[in-house]
């Protein structure tokens, strides 16, 4: 008897509305669902505006709107995080949500891709170094390809991504995560 592989979790690392974070999170989904693998979006746009009060610390478990979000990563081993660039690393709002999970086993022994995105031309590498720092701190696995997107805005248009290799990589990336 098999079971169903649980979906991957595509975490929106910003709350910013309308992000170009999310309009990618929506491109890597349409990758898995082309090949095959169930997919979930978190956008941390859909954070509780107060969690960092009233979900975190003393009131850990007692926000039921985090605790949903939360819950969504309790059934999934694997993850890709989208991360832009801010201020020469990952925004502040993703470590807040992270230091809200259980700890240590929120991410201990599951699997991540991670992508980095920027209007300039590291795209997001200190980012993704800085959150793999944690991630490694935590357990979690992390495919060795990183894809970091350049100057974005200059290569994703109306969900097409006009630079070949963007493309190419963010393939590549989704086969070896399901298969990681």
């Amino acid at each position: 008897m098999s079971t169903a592989p649980s979906p991957i979790v595509i975490i929106v690392g910003t709350n910013r509305p309308s992000s170009m974070s999310r309009k990618i999170a929506e491109y890597y989904q349409s990758i898995l669902n082309h090949l095959g693998a169930p997919s979930i979006i978190l956008d941390l746009v859909n954070l509780p505006d107060d969690f960092t009060v009233s979900a975190l610390y003393a009131n850990s478990g007692k926000n039921e709107d985090f605790n949903n979000l939360r819950s969504l990563l309790e059934q999934t081993d694997k993850f890709v995080f989208i991360v832009p660039e801010y201020n020469g690393s990952y925004p502040g709002v993703l470590k807040a949500f992270i230091d809200g999970l259980p700890y240590p086993n929120s991410f201990a022994n599951k699997k991540a891709a991670l992508v980095g995105l920027s209007s300039n031309m590291q795209g997001a590498a200190i980012a993704l170094s800085h959150l793999n720092d944690v991630f490694s701190y935590l357990g979690m696995n992390t495919l060795a390809l990183r894809v970091k997107l350049a100057q974005i805005r200059s290569h994703f248009h109306d969900n097409v991504m006009s630079n070949a290799l963007y493309k190419e990589l963010l393939e590549m990336q989704a086969g070896q995560l399901i298969h990681f």
